[in-house]
């Protein structure tokens, strides 16, 4: 049983080594961004209503999203551990999170703090948005969204540290590097990787 939750500031490469963690110990990697597309592209109510949110550059409401989730990890592949990315971004999501892990008898085993410096994370982000062709990424709405990390998100960290379960990783550098450094930190908190994965 491995919970864990990754955090850094947008371009930091989280959602990327969210997804390898997660193999790597053979459990759901869990991404709100990821669930919200989804959302997007379906064309549902929910779609249509985080579509304004996103085009605006603002978060998805504390509520939505932690619904969301709840729903997410209530599902069966998510009984053996998960790793969460893009949630809590918050003190209230953490108090929601914390609410809904203690009434399961559960907690998260750490928190991954991917470090970025923030000219590396915009240089990352306009690259991905021409790559991709993500209107949703113009640099108004990079500034927009590290302003709000960094006001919102940075603090749960605090609460995770105060824990003891906050592991820093340095960001920077090759994917393999970086995965590396995020197993050798988990490694040297107690979480082994399962047999299986």
């Amino acid at each position: 049983m491995t919970r864990l939750l990754i955090v850094g500031p947008q371009g930091s490469g989280k959602g990327t080594q969210g997804v390898r963690i997660a193999e790597a110990y053979g459990i759901p990697a869990i991404s709100t961004g990821d669930m919200f597309r989804a959302a997007v592209k379906s064309g549902s109510e929910l779609g249509t209503k985080v579509t304004e949110i996103i085009e605006a550059g603002n978060l998805v409401p504390d509520e939505l999203t932690s619904a969301v989730v709840r729903d997410r990890l209530s599902q069966a592949d998510a009984e053996g551990g998960f790793l969460l990315d893009g949630y809590p971004r918050n003190l209230g999501q953490v108090a929601d999170l914390d609410a809904f892990l203690g009434g399961r008898g559960e907690k998260l085993d750490a928190v991954i703090e991917l470090l970025v410096p923030r000219a590396e994370s915009i240089e990352r982000l306009t690259l991905r948005a021409k790559e991709q062709g993500r209107t949703d990424d113009t640099e108004q709405v990079i500034e927009n969204r590290l302003a709000i990390y960094e006001r919102e998100t940075a603090p749960i960290l605090d609460v995770y540290r105060a824990q003891g379960i906050a592991l820093e990783v340095d960001g920077v550098g090759s994917l393999d590097e970086i995965t590396a450094r995020v197993i050798a930190a988990l490694e040297g908190h107690g979480l082994t990787r399962s047999a299986a994965a």
